[in-house]
């Protein structure tokens, strides 16, 4: 739907969408949180820089079979139904992690935790895409990611507030637990708060077509743009389906007359692996251990993730407010032109920096600032553009059949980096440092410039029933 309905419940419409994004906001914490525990697991664990990677990327691990399979579970349980399962394992991630005792035991809770936000990060974009407006839809879906940075933030601003108050993360703090186990803990509450809420939003009118429970579908519709349009929308949904009396399965990604994957599963491959490929997690991840390697103190560290984060927000909104009228397109196109540059300007600023081979840190002197701001506009432009206009592309590029088996495929693509990217960092940092690092990030966004202007179609503006695939 491209026009207003005269009875349609905008209001409804957006506190369903933000009911939604609580998913996000926990996928953001969680991928948040183990900035300020590495330390702590380090010395818990007595992790080396390798088993010290996999502990961080483990929940990666989680996300791309949970991202993988999601749009299977969804079209069988429906999108409701699996953010609900979703919200439980993000509950027992969040204690289970705090309470582990050994490597295997935490790394085994952070993937129950990566199942949760796999299934979240393409759920949620879907679902929030298959009940609003396509006029707008590019901002309602975008809301996920300003929830993923608040999720961050929170993350961020928890993590510094609680080491400030034990001293440091590995110090005890309450109850004779270190304040890092309290880091994970905090978790709890946004958690319960999403598991209780879904319960209050309705399922998926596109799920229940494709479910072949039409009345339903036209209850939900009704709810969302009133009677008038209900009854032609279902319809519409309908005739959207191909082979009607078929589930979608992933081989509707395979076109049947060249038996092969069809090109719009490449373009949304090459945008999840992107978007991870600039190296922006690393920032997320590894913030606090790339700002002590560079000479900052802990506390310092953790500070400048709340203001990177905080920037990040601002990014999101303004995001928010132009998807829609400049389009997808036009935003990643700026968005990789930016980052390309300030992640240039790191890889200046620390390959200008001295190596102190007593601390085995970077003494940046006057390229201290500029490497801090450059990082801080790199995080702006992803945040204007890759961040926000991938998930939205992923949630409405694909046609109504083939949506879910096509989230699935390029989630899995967009972990299965994330992951590669996480777990090479720190061997990274040691063999060819950070200038070589950063320069490699470089590179991969100079390169997105190009796939986007000459694969990457916009969605701007149309309807989800006339997506092709």
């Amino acid at each position: 739907m491209s026009i207003s309905q005269p009875n349609e419940n905008i209001l409804y419409i957006v506190l369903i969408s933000v009911a939604a994004t609580i998913g996000g906001f926990l996928f953001g914490f969680d991928s948040g949180v183990i900035n300020g525990t590495y330390d702590g697991l380090s010395a818990a664990f007595n992790t080396t820089d390798l088993s010290g990677g996999f502990n961080i990327a483990s929940m990666l691990l989680g996300c791309a079979i949970g991202a993988l399979f999601a749009g299977v579970l969804a079209d069988v349980l429906g999108r409701k139904t699996l953010l609900i399962i979703s919200s439980v394992f993000f509950l027992v991630s969040a204690w289970g992690s705090g309470v582990s005792a050994s490597s295997l035991e935490f790394v085994v809770y952070r993937i129950l935790g990566g199942l949760a936000v796999g299934a979240a990060s393409v759920m949620a974009p879907a679902y929030i895409s298959e009940i609003a407006p396509a006029r707008l839809r590019g901002r309602l879906v975008s809301i996920q990611q300003i929830a993923i940075i608040f999720g961050l933030f929170g993350a961020f601003v928890s993590n510094y507030a609680l080491a400030t108050y034990a001293g440091l993360s590995t110090d005890i703090l309450w109850m004779g637990f270190e304040a890092w186990r309290w880091m994970f803990w905090v978790e709890l509450l946004p958690a319960a708060l999403f598991f209780l809420i879904l319960f209050l939003i309705p399922e998926s009118p596109r799920y229940l077509v494709l479910s072949q429970q039409f009345d339903k579908a036209s209850i939900v519709l009704t709810k969302l743009y009133g009677a008038s349009a209900a009854a032609t929308l279902v319809h519409e949904i309908k005739d959207s389906i191909e082979n009607k009396d078929t589930k979608p399965t992933i081989v509707d990604l395979i076109d049947k007359a060249s038996h092969r994957v069809r090109p719009i599963v490449w373009v949304a491959i090459g945008l999840a692996t992107f978007q991870q490929l600039v190296g922006i997690n690393v920032v997320f991840y590894y913030g606090t251990v790339l700002w002590q390697a560079v000479g900052y103190s802990e506390s310092d560290a953790l500070l400048i993730n709340v203001i990177s984060a905080s920037v990040s927000i601002a990014a999101c909104l303004i995001a928010v407010k132009v998807i829609d009228k400049a389009g997808r397109k036009p935003l990643l196109v700026i968005g990789s032109v930016g980052m390309a540059i300030m992640l240039g300007l790191m890889v200046f600023a620390f390959m200008n920096s001295e190596f102190n081979t007593q601390t085995n840190k970077l003494v940046m002197g006057e390229m201290g600032m500029l490497a801090l701001i450059a990082a801080n506009a790199y995080v702006f432009f992803f945040n204007l553009s890759w961040g926000p206009v991938m998930w939205v592309m992923l949630g409405e590029m694909f046609p109504n059949k083939m949506r879910g088996s096509g989230l699935a495929v390029a989630g899995l693509a967009q972990w299965a980096t994330n992951f590669a990217v996480i777990m090479l960092f720190p061997i990274m940092l040691a063999s060819i440092g950070l200038a070589g690092a950063y320069g490699f990030y470089t590179l991969c966004a100079f390169v997105s410039i190009f796939f986007v202007i000459k694969y990457v179609q916009e969605t701007k503006g149309r309807a989800l029933e006339d997506m092709q695939g």
